[in-house]
């Protein structure tokens, strides 16, 4: 069986990793663990195809230790306490061992727990890898031990780096793949850089002529959405997702916002908007709306994607189906405008702080008291704007 492409391109070196720079560049934490061959336990949490196994093989390699790998869908207990036993041989013979878990979150906490005095005493140098977040799926004991390191989806330019070095590698010239394929590989690939060379070599494969966006959308089993995250119909979208929640029409709010995920949309981006509506759009008619925002904005943030969606969903369909009011809004258009109609209007005395005795033989503060809804006889407002009605 031969290797698949994204194996074989699969970096030995940490000079050919590409992307991860804030991990990575010089003065960074695995540059300087490279640097200094004295590895650490980490914890690396980032999405599918963003180079979590290459760089623990790469951290194992060029600090010169022992490396094992187990994927915690596949290993048992019996399994780990094998690799311990191991692991004190190799520490007998003055050899580091790093345990490489794929998938750490699918183990148990007893599972985890077996790890934990050997992590402490450093027979083993722990590395793992997750895609869900640490704090919610590895014991805080092993989390205080390790270094959690984020890795984020590589960007479309560093996948499209990747493609251009495996074409170069297989053979593939740029008369079989043109930049508009490649630019379209990286589009459909989700910052996967697997996905993005596993397009390739299907594509490859299905064709002895140019790789055309057909036979890419071919292989990807994707369509390309009509949608340019820097271009016109990003705005379009956003403006059309906006107007049908304004509107109360659930129906095309969850469309316009389907569109934007599927096109590879921020989904921080459209929690964003969904904060501002709750307040510009929803406002007084149900205060509570703008909490439930925020809290889904909070929720995309800590959870990310594909299972964030629930949390935009459920979001765009309560704000779609609340109540608006434009309150809020216009008060602070009627605000602002006065501000700037009226810049430089003085503080009335009697409202004014009084923190010494010839300010308040002055009249600051006079009159006023210190009592929940004090309606001060002379008002708030500068004599001139006494009148002044925002809402």
């Amino acid at each position: 069986m031969s290797t698949p492409l994204a194996e074989k391109m699969r970096p030995k070196k940490l000079a050919d990793v590409v992307g991860q720079e804030h991990l990575l560049a010089s003065g960074q934490i695995i540059k300087e663990i490279i640097k200094s061959k004295n590895p650490a336990s980490l914890i690396l949490w980032g999405p599918p195809g963003s180079g979590k196994t290459t760089l623990a093989r790469i951290i194992a390699a060029e600090t010169e230790a022992k490396f094992i790998e187990v994927s915690a869908v596949t290993a048992g207990k019996a399994d780990l306490v094998r690799i311990i036993e191991d692991a004190k041989v190799n520490q007998r013979l003055g050899e580091k061992t790093i345990l490489f878990v794929d998938e750490i979150h699918r183990f148990s906490k007893s599972q985890q727990d077996t790890f934990l005095p050997h992590v402490e005493n450093g027979i083993i140098i722990l590395i793992g890898a997750t895609t869900e977040n640490p704090s919610f799926e590895v014991i805080t004991p092993l989390l205080s031990r390790s270094r959690v390191l984020v890795l984020e989806p590589l960007s479309k330019i560093a996948i499209e780096k990747i493609i251009k070095k495996a074409a170069k590698t297989t053979g593939l010239d740029a008369k079989r793949l043109p930049a508009k394929s490649v630019a379209l590989l990286a589009e459909l690939s989700g910052g996967d850089a697997r996905v993005a060379l596993g397009n390739l070599e299907l594509a490859a494969q299905l064709t002895q002529g140019a790789i055309t966006r057909e036979i890419v959308e071919t292989a990807a089993q994707k369509r390309v959405p009509g949608y340019d995250k820097n271009g016109e119909m990003h705005y379009d979208i956003i403006s059309a997702f906006i107007k049908s929640m304004r509107g109360s029409d659930a129906n095309a709010a969850l469309y316009y916002m389907a569109r934007m995920l599927q096109a590879g949309e921020d989904p921080k981006f459209i929690a964003r908007r969904m904060v501002i509506f709750a307040s510009e759009d929803v406002g007084i008619a149900a205060s509570p709306a703008l909490n439930l925002a925020v809290a889904a904005f909070q929720a995309v943030e800590r959870i990310g994607m594909p299972e964030c969606q629930y949390n935009l969903f459920h979001c765009a369909l309560v704000l779609t189906k609340c109540k608006k009011s434009r309150v809020a809004a216009d008060a602070m258009y009627a605000a602002q405008a006065a501000a700037r109609e009226y810049p430089d209007l003085p503080v009335p005395l009697h409202i004014r702080n009084a923190p010494t005795k010839l300010m308040k033989d002055l009249g600051y503060g006079k009159g006023t008291k210190w009592e929940a809804n004090f309606r001060h006889p002379e008002g708030f407002l500068p004599n001139d704007i006494q009148g002044l009605d925002l809402f």
